[in-house]
C-alpha cells in the first residue's frame, strides 16, 4: 500500500542524495503547464508503458503526484502491482507543491532549459545576433553555421547555408566540418539551449576557431525577418582522420574527468547490474543510423546532444549510475562531461558498445505485461454501428481527434473513462494509434464492470476504404479537455511570432525561479581565469 508524503518531506528527500524517482502521472498538457522541477512525465494514459525504462528498479524510492484527483493512487496502485516496493503519493498534489511555497514550472525538459540558461551566464559564452550572423554571410566571412538539433528538426527548418550535426556528435565531427581554424563556427538550435551547450562544447575542447552561439537559433533568426530553408537533405558530414581522432581523444578524456566523470571497465559495470540496490543505466548515445545498425537490447537509445537537451526522457530516477557508451570514446567522455554538470553520476564505458557485446550480464529484463485485446475489423464495426449495438471510444490524441474521427465516436483518456457513462452491458470498441494504449484503458474500464472490449483495427484510411464515417471537429474536444497536448509550445512552432517572443523570453527566466535547492543541484565548471 502506497504511504503519502507532504510537500516538505518530498522537498528534503529531493536533495539527500539517495535516488528518487518523480513522477508526474497527470497527461503531457497539464504536465507542460505547472509541474515539479525535478518532475519526469510518465502520463497514466501510458503509465505501465514507460515506467520499467524510465524506472527501471522497482525497489527505488517511487512518488507519483497528480492534480489531487485520485489518479496517482490508481497509478501507485498499478506500480505495486508490477513489484515496486517503496511507492509514495504526494499528498494533495501539484497544487499542495505550491501550497507549500514552491514553485511549479511550464513548459518541458526544465532543468536542461534552466542549465542552458546557466551555462552561458558562468561560462559567458560568446554569442552572435541574427543581425550579425547575416551581416558576417552578406560580407563572405571564413564562417560555417553547424546545427546542433537533430537530423530531423533540421530538415524541417534551418538557417540558410547551415549544416547539420547534433551536438552529440560535433566532438567527433567538428575537424570535418571546419578543417580551417580560421574558420569561424557558429551554432545554432531552435531557441537557446543547444545553441549554448553545442558552442560551449566545442570551446571546452579547445578548438583553434572562434566559436559563437547563435543568439535565439532560428526563432531569432526569424523575428529578425529573416527567410528560413525548409527540406534540407543534407545530412551530418563523416567524421575526421584517424589521426585526429587520436589527438581528441585524449582531450576529451581530460575533460571528462575534469568534470568528475570515470573511466570504468566492463567488469565493473556487471557488478553494477547484479546490485540491486542501486539504478544503472546503460546508453549507447550514438547517432540513431549507428545504433540502428548494430546497437545491442541491453543498451537504451539516446543521442548524446537530446540526452544532455532532454535528460528526463530516459533518465526517471534521480541520484542514479548512468554509464554511456559510443564506439570510439570521445562522445561518451563529452556527454558524460555534460551530464556530470546537470548533476547526474555519469560513467564512460572503456570499450564502448564493443565491450557491452562481451559482457554476460545486462540490465535485467522487467517489461511488463498487459493484457491482449481482441480486435475488431472496419468492416465489423460499421455493422455494429448499423445497428446501432456498439459504443465506440477514440483514445488517439485529442489533435488527432479534431482533424479526423468516426461519427459517432467520443474522445477521451485513460484517467477519465469512467466519468464519459459508458454502459457495462453494451460491447465497448476502442481506437488507439498504439495497442498498449487500448490495453491498459482496458484495464480500467474491467475496474468498473465494464469488460466486453475490443480494439478497431488500422487507421484512418483503412476506415475510410471501409465506409466508416470519418468527420472532422475542429473544436471538439475543447481546449480545456484537451489535457494531453501542450498548448504552451505549439504556436511558437507554427510560426507565431508572440509566441515566438514569450516561449524565448521563458527560457531566459528560468534561471530566476530557481530556488536554492534546484540550482544547487547543477556543478557547472567556472569559466576559466582571463
Amino acid at each position: 500500500m502506497a504511504n503519502y508524503v507532504d510537500a516538505n518531506t518530498l522537498k528534503a528527500w529531493l536533495s539527500d542524495g539517495c535516488e528518487i524517482a518523480l513522477i508526474d502521472v497527470r497527461e503531457h498538457g497539464q504536465y507542460g503547464e505547472r509541474h515539479l522541477f525535478f518532475a519526469v512525465s510518465i502520463p497514466y494514459s501510458v503509465f505501465e508503458l514507460r515506467l520499467t525504462a524510465l524506472v527501471p528498479n522497482p525497489s527505488v524510492r517511487l512518488v507519483l503526484y497528480d492534480e489531487g484527483d485520485g489518479v496517482a493512487e490508481r497509478a501507485a496502485a498499478r506500480a505495486e502491482a508490477a513489484g515496486y516496493t517503496d511507492v509514495h503519493i504526494l499528498r494533495g498534489g501539484a497544487a499542495a507543491w505550491e501550497a507549500a511555497g514552491n514553485t511549479l514550472y511550464a513548459g518541458v525538459n526544465v532543468p536542461s532549459k534552466a542549465f542552458g540558461e546557466l551555462v552561458e551566464i558562468e561560462r559567458r559564452t560568446p554569442h552572435v545576433t541574427a543581425d550579425e550572423l547575416k551581416a558576417m554571410i552578406d560580407a563572405g566571412e571564413n564562417m560555417v553555421i553547424v546545427d546542433g538539433r537533430t537530423f530531423a528538426e533540421f530538415q524541417r527548418v534551418s538557417i540558410p547555408g547551415g549544416r547539420s550535426c547534433p551536438n552529440g556528435e560535433l566532438a567527433l565531427r567538428i575537424d570535418a566540418i571546419a578543417p580551417d581554424p580560421e574558420t569561424t563556427i557558429v551554432v545554432n538550435c531552435a531557441g537557446r539551449t543547444r545553441s549554448i551547450i553545442g558552442a560551449q562544447t566545442l570551446i571546452d575542447l579547445a578548438v583553434p576557431n572562434r566559436v559563437v552561439a547563435l543568439e535565439n537559433g532560428t526563432q531569432g533568426w526569424s523575428l529578425a525577418g529573416l527567410g528560413l530553408d525548409h527540406g534540407v537533405s543534407a545530412p551530418h558530414p563523416a567524421t575526421a582522420t584517424p589521426a585526429d581522432i587520436d589527438k581528441r581523444r585524449e582531450r576529451v578524456r581530460i575533460l571528462a574527468e575534469g568534470r568528475g566523470a570515470r573511466f570504468i571497465e566492463a567488469d565493473e559495470l556487471a557488478e553494477w547490474f547484479n546490485d540491486q540496490t542501486r539504478t544503472t543505466y546503460l546508453i549507447d548515445i550514438r547517432d540513431a543510423a549507428e545504433f540502428s545498425a548494430n546497437g545491442l537490447p541491453q543498451m537504451t537509445h539516446a543521442p548524446g546532444g537530446q540526452l544532455v537537451q532532454a535528460t528526463d526522457h530516459w533518465i526517471g530516477v534521480r541520484g542514479a549510475r548512468v554509464v554511456l557508451a559510443d564506439s570510439e570514446l570521445i562522445r561518451a567522455p563529452v556527454v558524460a562531461a555534460w551530464l556530470r554538470q546537470l548533476g547526474h553520476e555519469a560513467y564512460v564505458l572503456v570499450g564502448g558498445v564493443h565491450a557491452v557485446r562481451e559482457l554476460e550480464a545486462g540490465p535485467p529484463a522487467r517489461d511488463l505485461q498487459v493484457p491482449l485485446l481482441p480486435e475488431i475489423g472496419a468492416a465489423d464495426l460499421k455493422a455494429l454501428i448499423d445497428a446501432d449495438v456498439v459504443q465506440l471510444v477514440d483514445l488517439r490524441p485529442s489533435m488527432a481527434y479534431r482533424e479526423a474521427h468516426v461519427r459517432g465516436s467520443v474522445w477521451s483518456i485513460r484517467p477519465r473513462l469512467a466519468a464519459i457513462g459508458l454502459d457495462p452491458s453494451s460491447l465497448v470498441v476502442l481506437v488507439s494509434d498504439e495497442p498498449g494504449v487500448a490495453q491498459l484503458a482496458a484495464i480500467d474500464l474491467a475496474e468498473i464492470d465494464i469488460d466486453d472490449v475490443r480494439r478497431l483495427e488500422g487507421d484512418v484510411d483503412t476506415w475510410r476504404q471501409a465506409a466508416l464515417p470519418i468527420i472532422a471537429t475542429p473544436d471538439l474536444p475543447a481546449d480545456a479537455e484537451c489535457i494531453d497536448f501542450l498548448f504552451f509550445t505549439h504556436r511558437r512552432l507554427v510560426g507565431d511570432p508572440e509566441h515566438s517572443r514569450q516561449y524565448l523570453k521563458w527560457e531566459i527566466d528560468l534561471v530566476d525561479q530557481l530556488d536554492e535547492a534546484e540550482r544547487a543541484a547543477f556543478r557547472i565548471a567556472p569559466a576559466p581565469e582571463a
